[in-house]
């Protein structure tokens, strides 16, 4: 985060880990009541979340929101929220989707001037391989560190 102002909030992890991302888009999402300020204060998950087009619009289904605790009203923490793109960026969304074994996959929650901000990434499932693949590439960049800190030293 480049800008004075930002603040990353939420990040999905498992995300990369499962899927291999081939483009992202910063949507913006629409929130209720207090769910900004439990996002602020970290009180959200992105885990199991997953959005898809419907009818032109992009929603984002299973973020989980905790209640903000001096709220007074309470909203499904798990409801579907609408993310707001333009209309070139859902045509490009829906082109990708098209695609087999394309999904999209929010990658992180951050604040940007203020405002609530979501990644969204068009992404391909990884086979159960490719995640081998990649800790073993993972571990083997570990160990060249190690031994080149060693020499350095």
């Amino acid at each position: 985060m480049s800008r004075r102002g930002d603040q990353l909030v939420i990040t999905n992890r498992k995300a990369r880990y499962d899927y291999s991302v081939l483009d992202s888009w910063e949507c913006g999402i629409v929130l209720e009541g207090a769910e900004v300020k439990s996002i602020r204060e970290g009180r959200a998950n992105l885990l199991d979340s997953y959005a898809r087009l419907d009818d032109g619009e992009v929603w984002l289904f299973g973020m989980h929101v905790s209640p903000y605790s001096y709220a007074r009203n309470d909203l499904d923490p798990v409801r579907k929220r609408k993310l707001l793109l333009h209309r070139k960026e859902i045509t490009e969304l829906e082109r990708g989707v098209e695609q087999s074994g394309n999904t999209l996959v929010p990658l992180r929650v951050y604040f940007k001037d203020g405002r609530a901000k979501v990644e969204l990434a068009l992404a391909r499932g990884k086979r159960s391989y490719d995640k081998r693949q990649a800790l073993a590439e993972r571990d083997a960049k570990r160990e060249t560190e190690r031994a080149l800190k060693g020499v350095r030293d």
